[in-house]
């Protein structure tokens, strides 16, 4: 299963963090407000110092807006309104606006639902680094959504946002070098990427290679990190991972166990270091 994942709300922030600074000192007085406004929760106050902004074009402002207007909860999520800010900074080539831009129409908020629009605005996104635009880009590929269906551009994709470090794009490589899609089959790759997802709490990677040292494809087969990684699977909501581990517990001693479970508890509590 692949699967999108949540767009961390800290890139918002740092996209206006590192931008701002180009406003001029009186727009930037105003966007500095309705940045703290925004920082604090007050969604309304951000609106009204940036609406002004926005309707005269100021790419950041417009996004602002369109971020509230699409995550902004009950009170203020208005799917239209998200759309048309979000497609003008979009236009101007903000590459978060565009993968924003994309998601809606993934989703058909504000937009008909259409694949081959968002594919568009993925790829515009996805050359300009953006690891978000990459991820949904690759899985895009890898579905025949919006493209026709081409697993070496999925793994080209997945391959860049994984590189920058997204737990998903690392997942989904893992998927594409184990079923051998756009790259020669290779257990070992597909355990390193699944490996470096799982150390970020990314539960499918952590159930895949628990289920790689159960078989010993890619690992040396180890049946008490198997049961670790399906114990931690399981801990951070792993659908089946937990009747997994349960399985893999009977081809182990009580000894065995206890000392996969203490395995978990260590990984955990280092913080995916001492795993």
């Amino acid at each position: 299963m692949r699967t999108l994942g949540n767009s961390p709300l800290t890139l918002l922030v740092a996209m206006f963090i590192s931008t701002a600074s180009l406003l001029s000192a009186s727009a930037y007085a105003d966007y500095e407000e309705g940045q703290n406004a925004f920082n604090n929760g007050d969604y309304a106050t951000a609106i009204v110092e940036w609406e002004p902004l926005a309707e005269e074009g100021d790419l950041y402002a417009q996004f602002g807006l369109g971020f509230i207007y699409k995550n902004g909860g009950s009170l203020y999520q208005n799917y239209n309104e998200a759309a048309k800010w979000l497609q003008l900074a979009a236009e101007q080539g903000l590459d978060v606006a565009q993968y924003y831009v994309a998601t809606m129409y993934v989703n058909g908020e504000g937009v008909p639902l259409d694949y081959s629009e968002a594919a568009k605005w993925l790829q515009l996104a996805a050359e300009q680094s953006n690891p978000l635009a990459q991820r949904l880009l690759g899985l895009m590929y890898a579905n025949g959504e919006g493209v026709l269906q081409n697993y070496r551009e999925a793994t080209k994709w997945s391959r860049l946002a994984a590189e920058q470090g997204d737990d998903v794009a690392q997942y989904n490589l893992g998927l594409h070098y184990a079923n051998g899609e756009g790259v020669l089959q290779n257990y070992r790759e597909a355990a390193k990427w699944y490996r470096l997802a799982a150390a970020q709490g990314n539960a499918s990677a952590e159930y895949n290679l628990g289920s790689m040292y159960v078989t010993g494809e890619g690992v040396l087969q180890d049946f008490a990190r198997a049961h670790m990684w399906l114990n931690i699977a399981a801990a951070n909501g792993g659908d089946t991972a937990a009747d997994a581990r349960n399985l893999v517990a009977e081809l182990m001693t009580p000894t065995q166990i206890e000392q996969a479970q203490e395995m978990a508890r260590n990984c955990l509590n280092s913080g995916y270091v001492d795993c």
